[in-house]
């Protein structure tokens, strides 16, 4: 068995998602997302899928199906391991390709800070996010918070991270 933190992206939830408890077995779709947090690495061969979209790229690993978003090899890929280090992310649009099916052990919501930029869009705040522990992932997110010292940013609900126990 192995444990592995897979983000569930707030918009992806409220779109398409279907709300799920601690305990409860789930099958989605997983992509890796490079250069995100929390990121995992990943080692595994690298397969393309048949009847899935175009490009389309998974890595297989104890348990995992990822898909690659960022492969940089076409298809065909050359036999052997693939290493890739990023966030595992749930992806409910987009391609096809084969679900992970694992246990809940842990929800936590993710509350991200946002800083207004000079042009008027909200920007993340890195390193401005903060982890609450959740019994049920909500179907709908708060949003458009304000911060209780009154500062020019607000704090929104984002999506979860779950922690998700994967049978080998």
């Amino acid at each position: 068995m192995g444990l592995w933190r897979i983000y569930y992206a707030g918009w992806q939830m409220e779109c398409c998602g279907t709300p799920f408890s601690v305990g409860d077995e789930v099958s989605w779709q997983l992509l890796l997302v490079p250069g995100e947090e929390p990121a995992s690495e990943l080692t595994g061969p690298g397969v393309h899928v048949a009847g899935a979209t175009d490009g389309i790229r998974v890595v297989q690993e104890a348990g995992l199906t990822v898909a690659l978003s960022e492969d940089p090899e076409p298809a065909p890929a050359a036999p052997g391991p693939v290493r890739r280090s990023g966030q595992l992310s749930v992806e409910t649009h987009g391609g096809e390709w084969p679900e992970t099916t694992g246990r809940v052990r842990s929800i936590h919501v993710v509350v991200q800070d946002f800083a207004q930029a000079a042009d008027g869009t909200w920007e993340p705040v890195p390193g401005e996010s903060t982890l609450r522990e959740v019994d049920r992932c909500p179907k709908w997110f708060r949003g458009r918070g304000t911060r209780p010292d009154a500062s020019p940013r607000r704090r929104d609900e984002v999506g979860v991270l779950v922690g998700l126990e994967v049978p080998s």
